[in-house]
């Protein structure tokens, strides 16, 4: 399985563009619980969705269900949750969520996940990646 996975944040569009393509990425799978401020820019949802296809011929699909739940988003981002408490509760989510059920493995071939964050070091797209491939 070819998985990759990607943040927006402080990327420029050239690079971000740049780079699904030259891995030759067919689907980008948005796991951001908010996928529409106005920050976002080119990463918009429905903006993204189009520059994607138009331009790259990448199909884009949101899985929200590859989120953190509201509680657990405003607790680490607005509330100063610590990463290493961040952590397993995200993961106790996904397993309660049964992902793993949810998504096709093929669905992950040559596919990246997106999210805000520059790096995925501490981003729930990295724990995603990873508790799928476990499984």
């Amino acid at each position: 399985m070819t998985t990759y996975t990607i943040g927006h944040t402080k990327t420029p569009a050239r690079e971000f563009f740049g780079k699904l393509s030259n891995a030759g990425v067919r689907r980008v799978i948005d796991v951001r619980l908010k996928n529409t401020p106005a920050l976002a820019g080119y990463a918009r949802k429905d903006d993204l969705a189009y520059f994607l296809e138009a331009f790259s011929g990448i199909h884009y699909v949101h899985a929200p269900e590859l989120s953190p739940d509201e509680e657990l988003f405003t607790d680490y981002k607005k509330n100063g949750l610590p990463w290493d408490d961040y952590e397993p509760r995200f993961l106790s989510l996904m397993a309660s969520r049964e992902i793993e059920k949810k998504i096709d493995p093929a669905l992950l071939e040559n596919t990246c996940l997106l999210c805000a964050e520059k790096t995925p070091h501490e981003c729930h797209r990295r724990l995603v990646l990873e508790y799928l491939q476990d499984k």
